[in-house]
């Protein structure tokens, strides 16, 4: 296989060498499979689409197991290759791009569910989020949280580079206690070990972008199966769409699972709800227990709404709409792209999510160029919402300047169109994640490039790394 640019550097390795020591498990060679597993959603970013389009991978392998698994690992530790684990390539930051070329592994197919008892499910890293909330279902269970690409998401790849998604709302946040029960990963040596991690220790690997251990298999909580009303309420003022959210997020006994508040200028881009919702309207999306629709209704009211749709699933079915959910989180900003290109979005904290106009205030400042859309979750038992703006993108000056008047109102801005973990994912580095990187990965093989950090603390011991993270 012909040497691969990549944005870190040029790898010179017998791919020819490699493959053969991984005869028995599913090879990928064709550079144009090759190409297209060496890509998630950073295309979002124009930033990081120019940075990223060029890099891909020079050999895919699909590890049917565990054991296949640590094969491809002890390889690509022999010959000193950089490697990159993927599930469905649902991340927008280049997660699962390889920087430095080399070996990618693909984990759809370890898609097993292991496991399913009361409160919580295990299954291999692999397996798509929807066939696990589908195997839940004869017992009665869901899923407490699963992202909106539920459909080509994997739980490994949930864990590794998610952070929430529907269900935070009523659940809280994926590192929250209780959510991520427990999960195994393999360290990259001559010999793999299966490391697993139990409660807390989980979040050593947890949103660590894959740089600090191989996934092989995950646990995380279940709650008791409901049947959900998707909704969208019609606003003629986004602010009283977004008290509106609040106001139901803070209904602890309401129990919604999703809550998102979209501007009516996005909505125009949602061309299967015409005729289903009021047009012109700025949005607000929901999905509540059945038993509390008219309790939503009655909010929605208060705050000068209506409720345009209420569908169970068979209604939903029946009239041919999409989920709710997929007029939600990163899906807006998919739905928009689909038609034009030249949109892109960030990702904003929101300092105080009870704080109406501060909403209004930040969005008169920031121009005409950007398209507020906030989803609200818990974190740590408390109410808190982010903004998911479209953001019409000129230039990257207009980005700097967008992302500096929203700090200027005290919204914190994660990056979303840096590569770095450090960048977008975290802000600052997470020592813990790297002291276990060493521990796991001490060649540094794993998702090289992504972390601004690593080689400065490399050839550190990981116990000294440690201490780095109790003095940060």
């Amino acid at each position: 296989m012909n040497e691969r640019t990549s944005i870190s550097g040029r790898n010179t390795l017998d791919w020819d060498v490699i493959a053969a020591a991984l005869d028995g498990v599913e090879l990928i060679r064709e550079p144009v499979l090759v190409k297209k597993r060496s890509r998630d959603f950073f295309w979002y970013s124009p930033i990081l689409n120019r940075k990223l389009k060029a890099c891909f991978g020079d050999l895919v392998a699909r590890p049917a197991n565990a054991d296949q698994m640590a094969r491809c690992l002890a390889v690509a530790h022999a010959h000193d290759a950089p490697l990159v684990l993927r599930g469905g390539g649902t991340g927008n930051y280049g997660q699962s791009v390889p920087l430095d070329g080399g070996l990618i592994i693909d984990t759809t197919a370890m898609n097993r569910v292991l496991e399913i008892g009361t409160g919580f499910v295990r299954a291999e890293a692999g397996a798509l989020m929807a066939d696990i909330n589908a195997a839940l279902a004869d017992s009665g269970q869901e899923l407490a949280m699963f992202p909106s690409t539920q459909d080509i998401a994997t739980i490994g790849g949930f864990v590794a580079g998610g952070s929430g998604g529907i269900g935070s709302v009523a659940h809280g946040m994926l590192r929250d206690p209780g959510n991520l029960i427990a999960l195994s990963a393999l360290s990259v040596e001559a010999a793999p070990r299966l490391h697993r991690f139990d409660g807390a220790d989980a979040l050593h690997i947890h949103h660590a972008w894959g740089l600090n251990g191989a996934i092989t298999d995950v646990t995380v909580r279940t709650v008791p199966l409901q049947e959900w009303i998707g909704c969208i309420a019609s606003f003629d003022c986004y602010t009283d769409a977004y008290a509106a959210g609040y106001a139901l997020a803070s209904d602890r006994a309401l129990g919604c699972k999703l809550l998102s508040v979209v501007d009516a200028r996005i909505g125009a881009y949602f061309p299967r709800l015409k005729g289903h919702v009021r047009d012109g309207a700025d949005l607000l999306v929901a999905m509540v227990p059945a038993e509390g629709l008219d309790r939503l209704r009655a909010i929605v009211v208060a705050q000068g709404g209506a409720v345009d749709i209420a569908l169970d699933e068979p209604a939903r079915k029946a009239a041919g709409l999409p989920h709710v959910f997929e007029f939600s989180y990163n899906h807006t900003t998919l739905q928009v792209l689909k038609s034009d290109r030249s949109a892109t979005y960030q990702q904003i904290g929101v300092p105080d999510a009870a704080d109406v106009g501060a909403i209004a205030r930040v969005a008169a400042d920031l121009g005409k160029d950007v398209w507020q859309h906030h989803e609200f979750a818990r974190r740590g038992g408390e109410v808190v919402s982010f903004d998911l703006p479209i953001i019409w993108y000129h230039s990257d000056e207009r980005l700097a300047e967008i992302n500096a008047i929203y700090e200027a109102h005290g919204f914190p801005v994660y990056d979303a169109h840096a590569f770095h973990v450090e960048g977008g994912g975290l802000k600052n580095a997470d020592y813990r994640h790297l002291a276990w990187k060493k521990r796991m990965d001490p060649k540094g093989l794993m998702n090289s490039g992504k972390s601004l950090a690593w080689p400065q603390v490399r050839d550190l011991p990981a116990d000294e790394i440690e201490r780095m993270a109790r003095k940060d």
